[in-house]
């Protein structure tokens, strides 16, 4: 007991040493702690648990800070650096469980599963000798069975449409990367579009290679995507925001009590300083996402298209604890070129802040733009053409795009709920996929000539109700056009790539829309950043 104590008494050194300036102040406060935690250890009347106690009392320390001032525990601290790290170890295949079955998706291009011959419809029947078909496996317990040290081996036997017999592989596990780059590609002879999902330790490389890519292919102009892009890592941002930067102009400011002023400046790198830019944004877009938004905004760079993003203009700065465990504090506050600090308020505690988007929803900002009342306190005016903008809680859209409900049904919702799209596409292309493969081995043929028409749609009726979702056939009809497109696209995704899925997915989305009627026009778009 002495040793854990110990230890946690290191780890709360570690958190006091960022704010305390005052030793005497420090030891009381620690001494204090580990008076009342040693009296519970040698008096309480129960036995109790040092270890959830001790994170007991640093989550709610945590609680009294900011939203966004942190505790994870060891075991969550592997899973939560994955997809900022932009890899994990294991076998390389996207999968899904249909029919409680493992349903492979595809496997990673270049990735251990590829490289020993699985393949996309393949089913997942034992792993080392063990059956896991029909016992009701958990995704966590197939990741658990997959995943695991680069160079360890695991050998699965597979069931293939067509073939008598399963068929073994023996697969040996390596660095499998994660994605940030959702979708790249070119929208007409002038315009290319990448949407990014996150800011990981990869982002920049990635979309360095498609923007060359996309120029390759004579791109003039771009529509950076980072809608529900929930951030990462503020170097990944900065080191972005640079390629659309002229040299020295500022990117972004941090700042806080404890940690001196930091200036972040573009340079003279970056692929695309000249060119017409649109960025799109929503309320799922943060922190990362904000400060390229901010800067573009801020320098009159590009129009930035949608709905208000988030808001989250604080910085954390990873504390690891002793037995693996982390606190991630907030540690400055970043601020736009302009000064504008996006952060929105949190004054009035943890939980009606995370009830900001339920607000934000039922006040009818999703859908109105004149309900999101600003105070003049929070304006700024961009450095190059003097546009008003606004701080104090997210990046206000220079052009305002409503969120879309019309096709949206009750029965639309319990049918995404029951995930009944996904294992519907598993199910259509696993009786399919061969010829689907044959006729439309080019997506551009796919894109104009594959229709989700009738038949489909009645047999995906027929596979909701059996998966329980009562049909409403009143309902269907108003969500028709929206369901067929969902298909369309997911067939799609797994024919080719998620590149394929956003084509087929922007042509019906009224932001890209709005983005396209924007770039496609200069006179449009310079209207939009230097208006009389």
């Amino acid at each position: 007991m002495k040793k854990h104590i110990n230890h946690i008494f290191l780890a709360l050194a570690l958190v006091f040493l960022f704010n305390s300036g005052n030793a005497q102040v420090f030891n009381e406060q620690v001494y204090k702690y580990s008076k009342a935690l040693g009296a519970i250890a040698n008096f309480y009347v129960d036995p109790v648990e040092e270890d959830e106690l001790v994170e007991h009392a640093i989550v709610e320390m945590l609680k009294k800070l900011d939203p966004h001032s942190v505790y994870i525990n060891k075991d969550d601290v592997r899973a939560m650096n994955e997809p900022l790290q932009g890899n994990f170890e294991g076998i390389g295949v996207q999968f899904n469980l249909l029919n409680d079955t493992i349903y492979i998706i595809s496997p990673i291009s270049g990735g251990p599963s590829e490289r020993v011959g699985i393949q996309a419809g393949d089913r997942i029947i034992e792993i080392d000798s063990e059956n896991v078909a029909g016992v009701g496996i958990t995704n966590t317990q197939v990741r658990e069975k997959l995943m695991g040290e680069k160079g360890t081996q695991v050998t699965v036997a597979v069931k293939r449409r067509n073939e008598q017999s399963l068929i073994e592989f023996t697969i040996t596990r390596d660095k499998i990367p994660i994605y940030s780059l959702d979708a790249a590609y070119m929208v007409d002879d002038e315009t290319g579009y990448i949407r990014l999902n996150r800011f990981s330790f990869t982002t920049v490389s990635e979309f360095e290679e498609a923007l060359e890519k996309l120029k390759s292919q004579r791109m003039k102009n771009l529509i950076l995507d980072l809608r529900d892009n929930g951030g990462g890592y503020l170097q990944e941002s900065i080191t972005l925001s640079d390629h659309f930067l002229d040299e020295g102009k500022m990117i972004v400011y941090t700042e806080g009590l404890n940690i001196a002023k930091m200036d972040y400046t573009a340079t003279r790198k970056g692929d695309f300083k000249n060119g017409r830019l649109v960025v799109l944004l929503n309320e799922g877009s943060a922190s990362a996402s904000e400060i390229v938004a901010g800067a573009v905004q801020d320098w009159d760079r590009g129009v930035i298209v949608g709905r208000r993003s988030f808001g989250k203009g604080l910085v954390q700065r990873p504390v690891n604890l002793p037995d693996g465990s982390m606190i991630r504090l907030t540690v400055a506050r970043y601020y736009t070129p302009t000064g504008r600090l996006i952060q929105k308020p949190y004054d009035q505690g943890a939980d009606e802040y995370a009830m900001d988007a339920m607000r934000r929803f039922s006040n009818g900002e999703y859908f109105y733009r004149d309900s999101i009342n600003l105070h003049d306190s929070l304006k700024y005016l961009t450095l190059i053409n003097q546009r008003p903008v606004y701080g104090g809680g997210g990046i206000m859209p220079d052009v305002f795009v409503p969120y879309d409900t019309t096709s949206i049904t009750g029965y639309y919702r319990s049918l995404v709920r029951r995930g009944v799209f996904n294992t519907f596409v598993l199910n259509y292309l696993d009786v399919n996929r061969s010829r689907l493969e044959s006729e439309y081995s080019d997506f551009r043929k796919f894109r104009d000539e594959f229709e989700v028409g009738g038949d489909i749609l009645s047999q995906f009726k027929d596979y909701g109700e059996s998966e329980g979702v009562t049909l409403n056939e009143e309902e269907f009809g108003i969500s028709r056009d929206l369901i067929a497109n969902q298909l369309r696209a997911l067939i799609a995704r797994d024919l080719f790539t998620m590149s394929e899925y956003f084509q087929i997915i922007n042509a019906h989305d009224d932001a890209f829309r709005k983005a396209m009627e924007i770039i496609g026009e200069r006179r449009y778009y310079q209207s939009m950043i230097q208006p009389d």
